[in-house]
């Protein structure tokens, strides 16, 4: 055989080896404009439990990029590196999908510490009878969040003493609050459990319309083994109402956690529709705490939200935006795409510093299409049931008002944590 009967066999692998090497600059190309793109814009310090990804140890299979559904990871020079931080929601799939173990999840960075309460095997706090579980105490996993909140609440079953109406308040109903909301409902406890939202979900809402990945089957009170490999956001949620309907759980939804006050024989736990008295609370919440509000008469409407789940449930509506950051600008921009529907972004300061390039950008070709209304150095002063007051450079106007999202950040957790005297941890980017 020679040269010749040689290259017929060649040619075609050559020609596979340079498309294959194409795609994969083109994606290392797209990757490090997304970084880039991070950094310029000061976007650099993930909100909460993330990857450290080890260059030695990593051998480039790329098995985390997929796992990850937020897209906070890319390929550069043959490795993994994170490149959207503030994207990452800490669910921990890139770990468990790395063959190579070169992930671990830690909190914090070098430059910014971050807030973890110290808690015991039992889950408890330095405080008897205050328990965490799931993302406060930094597990964003859902199957480990759901295992915490189990586990925490046969150490509540076991504790003694005390005559209070309730054994356990369980604040938070994501996947923690509700599987030991099936516990207290499994050893027989005196309950209720309580969320701040106006729906099921918890952190679970904040997740993308894609896959979540459960590396490993949960078992749960009462309905046994949740054996999900990977499922949709949407799938999780029709499972967990599932459950809710099938067990008859009661869960009191839009009451929001206001105080924690300790009594002889417990706390009594103050919320924005009464008082529970009770031997033990579970704070099963996430780290993100109670959104921003804005402070203005009518604020308390169903049609206020303070994020935006799908843009498709605002078809032929007028929208109010509120804020300043790329969740408002994200959100603006999506809602404005739908079909007859516009929107008006109102922001306090006079330019959208925090916001991305790229956002920046869409958000001026919406504008100058006339689908958003930016509305700078302005605020809302009153929302009424059908239309709302913006006041801009000190002239006051009014807006149709359909629905308004207000994207203003939330209040963190941790000064609370410290008022109720349960002992925090600063972590450095350790686990």
């Amino acid at each position: 055989m020679d040269i010749f009967d040689y290259s017929i066999y060649l040619i075609p692998l050559f020609i596979i080896v340079y498309f294959y090497l194409s795609g994969r600059k083109k994606k290392e190309n797209a990757s490090v404009e997304i970084m880039n793109e991070a950094i310029e814009a000061g976007l650099t310090e993930p909100p909460s439990l993330h990857p450290e990804i080890d260059p030695k140890m990593c051998l480039g299979s790329g098995s985390c990029i997929p796992a990850c559904p937020e897209g906070a990871i890319g390929m550069i020079k043959g490795k993994a590196v994170l490149i959207n931080p503030t994207h990452c929601i800490g669910h921990g799939a890139c770990a468990a999908a790395c063959p190579h173990n070169a992930i671990t999840l830690v909190f914090g960075t070098s430059k910014r510490g971050m807030d973890i309460p110290q808690v015991s095997p039992s889950f408890e706090t330095n405080v008897p009878g205050i328990f965490i579980a799931g993302e406060l105490g930094g597990m964003g996993l859902i199957r480990k969040a759901a295992t915490q909140g189990t586990q925490a609440i046969e150490h509540i079953a076991k504790l003694k003493g005390g005559s209070n109406p309730y054994d356990v308040v369980i604040i938070g109903a994501g996947p923690a609050g509700l599987a030991a909301t099936l516990g207290a409902m499994e050893h027989k406890l005196k309950h209720v459990t309580i969320e701040q939202d106006t729906s099921l979900g918890g952190c679970i809402f904040q997740y993308p319309r894609n896959k979540v990945v459960m590396t490993a089957p949960v078992k749960l009170p009462v309905v046994g083994e949740m054996r999900f490999k990977e499922v949709s956001k949407e799938k999780l949620l029709e499972f967990w109402q599932g459950i809710i309907d099938k067990t008859g759980m009661k869960l009191n939804f839009n009451e929001r956690m206001e105080a924690i006050t300790k009594t002889d024989s417990g706390f009594v736990v103050k919320t924005s529709k009464g008082e529970y008295a009770t031997r033990a609370v579970l704070l099963a919440i996430g780290r993100r705490g109670t959104p921003r509000k804005l402070g203005v008469p009518g604020e308390d409407q169903a049609k206020v939200v303070y994020r935006m789940i799908d843009p498709e449930q605002y078809k032929n509506m007028h929208v109010l935006v509120v804020g300043g950051g790329d969740s408002a600008l994200e959100a603006a921009i999506a809602i404005a795409e739908q079909p007859g529907t516009t929107v008006t972004l109102s922001y306090r300061s006079d330019a959208f510093g925090r916001g991305k390039p790229k956002n920046r950008d869409n958000l001026k070709a919406m504008t100058d299409k006339g689908r958003i209304d930016v509305r700078l150095k302005s605020n809302v002063k009153l929302i009424e049931k059908d239309k709302l007051v913006l006041e801009q450079d000190g002239n006051k106007f009014e807006i149709p008002n359909d629905a308004v999202i207000v994207c203003a950040g939330g209040i963190l957790p941790s000064p609370f944590l410290k008022e109720i005297g349960v002992l925090v941890e600063t972590k450095f980017g350790t686990a």
